[in-house]
C-alpha cells in the first residue's frame, strides 16, 4: 500500500503531497474498481490520505505542544500537562470508511456512509485494520488509552458529521470502550458514559450501562435513575425504576436521592397512584425536596414557591386527623385558609371543597405464595420452644418480599411473638420483632417485614420465623417443591438454619408475602 510522505506545514509540502496524490490517483482508481468487489477492503485512494488526515485530526482535538512529536512509523505522541482534561470543541470531520458496495465515494475522498456502521463492525477485531494506536504522555507516564479525533470518527456511527461538544467531556471508559472494546462501569461514571454512548449512538455500549444501572438499582437512587432513565428515553430501565418506587416507597422518598431530582419528576411520582406509602410520609418527603431546592436556587426559604402546583398533589385529607394535626398543618407551608378547611373536611358534615386530592392512593395489593396443599394439627405438634422454623426459596423474576404468612395456635385465641428474618448467603436482609394474635382457624397470618425487601432473580433466600407461645399450632403438609404464584415461580429447598421440623414437605411458613 503506498504511503504518503510525512506531512509538513511547508509551502513545498503540500506541493508534493498534491503532486503524489496526483500520480498515485489512476493506480488508485484501478484498484478501487477490483475493491468494490470486495466490501470489506478498503479503498486505496483512503489509504493515501491517512496518514497525514490523522495527524490532522490528532492536532485539532489534542493542539501539540512543544514536547509532542511524531515517530516515523505513524504512531503520535502527545504530551499533557494535565491528567484530566477536558475535551474542546473543534470542527465538524467527515473522513469515513468505505465498507459496502453502496457506499458513495466523492471527490474529496468524503465518503457517505449508512448510519448503522459501527453496529455492523461491534467488535475491535472487525474494525483493527482501520485503526492507528496514539499515546499521550501524562506527567512523564506513558498511558496506551489514549484516543484522537481519527479514531472517534471511524468508530462512532455518527461520524460522518463528527463533533465534540464543548459542554461533554468524554468518559474515559467510554474512550476506553471505543479504543479496546472494554467495559469497565462504575456506579459514579455510568451516567456520564451512557450520555456519550447516547449522543454517539453507541449502542452496544449503551445497553451494557442500561444493565449496569438496573442491576444496582435499589430504593436509594431509584428516583434520581427514575429522572436520567426519562433522559435518556429507556422505558425499560423507567419501568424498573417505577417498580421500586412503588414497592419500596418510603425508602424511596427518604432517601437523599430524592431530594436531587427535578420538579418534573417530582409530579410524576406524587401522581402515582400505586405508591405503597402513607400519605404523611410523602408530604414529609417533599418539604425536604423543597428546602433542597431552595439551597440549589440560592433562595431564602420559600417552599411553597418552588413546590408551585406540586404541593396540591399531596393527598392531604387521606392523612389520619392525628397525623394532619401533628404535622401539614403546623408546617407553615399551608395557608389558613387550607388549614381550616382541611379540618372540616375532617369534622363537619358538610364538608367543604379542597384543593387536594382526597382520595386515598391504591398502593400495591400483595400476592401470596403457598406451598402447602393442606395443613393439621396434633395434640403434641406444633410446639415453639424458640427453636428456629426455616425454609429456602428462589423465584425466576425479580419480586419484594413483604412479610410472612404463619400458623396460629389449634387451641383457640392465642398471641405470639416473633422475630422474622430474610437472609442471603447467610447476609441479614430484614428482621422484626412483632406480635401477633390467632383465632383458632387453620388460618394463615400475616406478619410483615418493616419494609419490602428486593429478592433477585435465580438466588436462595433464607426466610426464619422463630415463636414464642405456649398453645400448640397448625402445621403444613404436602409441601411443594416448586409453586406458581401469577408471573412468577417460587421454588423451595430445605435451611440447615430450621431446628424446629421445618421443610419442604411440612412445618411453619406456609406462606411468602410479595409484590411483583
Amino acid at each position: 500500500m503506498p504511503a504518503a510522505p510525512e506531512c509538513k506545514l511547508s509551502h513545498h509540502g503540500r506541493i508534493m503531497k498534491c503532486v503524489t496524490f496526483l500520480l498515485l490517483l489512476p493506480e488508485s482508481l484501478k484498484k478501487l474498481k477490483r475493491a468494490s468487489k470486495h466490501p470489506g477492503r478498503l479503498s486505496l485512494c483512503y489509504n493515501i490520505l491517512t496518514l497525514s488526515l490523522k495527524k490532522r485530526m490528532a492536532a485539532e482535538l489534542y493542539p501539540v505542544n512543544d514536547h509532542a512529536t511524531v515517530q516515523k512509523n505513524g504512531t503520535v505522541m502527545l504530551s499533557l500537562s494535565e491528567k484530566k482534561r477536558s475535551v474542546e470543541p473543534v470542527a465538524q470531520t467527515t473522513a469515513s470508511i468505505a465498507t459496502t458496495p453502496t457506499t458513495e465515494q466523492n471527490i474529496n475522498n468524503n465518503n457517505v456512509e449508512i448510519p448503522s456502521w459501527h453496529s455492523a463492525h461491534p467488535t475491535l477485531h472487525e474494525r483493527q485494520e482501520l485503526l492507528e494506536t496514539v499515546y499521550w504522555i501524562v506527567n512523564g507516564m506513558l498511558n496506551r488509552s489514549a484516543f484522537v479525533k481519527y479514531k472517534i470518527a471511524v468508530l462512532f456511527s455518527s461520524y460522518g458529521a463528527l463533533k465534540i461538544y464543548p459542554n461533554l467531556s468524554i468518559s474515559l471508559f467510554f474512550i476506553r470502550y471505543m479504543y479496546s472494546d472494554e467495559i469497565d462501569l462504575a456506579a459514579d461514571t455510568v451516567l456520564a458514559t451512557l450520555y456519550a454512548a447516547k449522543k454517539y449512538l453507541v449502542s452496544a455500549l449503551a445497553r451494557a450501562c442500561v444493565s449496569f444501572l438496573e442491576t444496582s438499582l435499589e430504593a436509594r437512587n431509584a428516583c434520581v435513575l427514575l429522572s436520567q432513565s426519562r433522559l435518556f428515553e429507556e422505558p425499560e430501565l423507567t419501568q424498573r425504576c417505577w417498580e421500586v418506587i412503588d414497592a419500596q416507597a418510603e425508602l424511596a422518598l427518604r432517601s437523599e436521592g430524592f431530594t436531587e431530582i427535578d420538579l418534573l419528576t417530582l409530579e410524576h411520582i406524587l401522581q402515582r397512584e400505586t405508591l405503597n406509602v402513607k400519605e404523611a410520609v410523602v408530604f414529609q418527603a417533599i418539604l425536604g425536596w423543597a428546602d433542597a431546592e431552595c439551597r440549589r436556587q440560592g433562595m431564602s426559604q420559600n417552599q411553597r414557591s418552588v413546590l408551585g402546583k406540586a404541593l396540591h398533589l399531596v393527598r392531604l385529607p387521606s392523612m389520619t386527623l392525628q397525623e394532619f394535626a401533628d404535622g401539614a398543618a403546623q408546617s407553615n407551608i399551608l395557608t389558613l385558609e387550607e388549614t381550616h378547611n382541611i379540618f372540616l373536611w375532617y369534622t363537619a358534615a358538610t364538608k367543604p371543597v379542597l384543593g387536594f386530592p382526597v382520595e386515598p392512593r391504591k398502593g400495591l395489593t400483595p400476592q401470596r405464595c403457598h406451598r402447602f396443599q393442606s395443613s393439621a394439627y396434633r395434640s403434641n405438634q406444633w410446639r415453639y420452644r424458640g427453636r428456629c422454623d426455616s425454609i429456602q426459596f428462589a423465584v425466576d423474576k425479580r419480586v419484594f418480599i413483604a412479610g410472612l404468612g404463619l400458623y396460629g395456635s389449634s387451641g383457640g385465641k392465642a398471641e405470639y411473638s416473633v422475630r422474622i428474618e430474610l437472609k442471603r448467603q447467610g447476609v441479614l436482609l430484614a428482621q422484626n420483632l412483632t406480635k401477633f394474635v390467632s383465632d383458632g382457624s387453620s388460618s394463615t397470618f400475616p406478619v410483615w417485614f418493616e419494609h419490602p425487601v428486593q429478592v433477585e432473580q435465580d438466588a436462595f433466600y433464607t426466610v426464619s420465623a422463630v415463636l414464642d407461645g405456649s398453645e400448640l399450632s397448625y402445621f403444613g403438609q404436602e409441601g411443594m417443591t416448586e409453586v406458581q404464584c401469577g408471573k412468577v415461580t417460587f421454588q423451595f429447598q430445605c435451611s440447615s438454619d430450621s431446628t424446629n421440623g421445618t421443610g419442604v414437605q411440612g412445618g411453619q411458613i406456609p406462606e411468602l408475602i410479595f409484590y411483583a
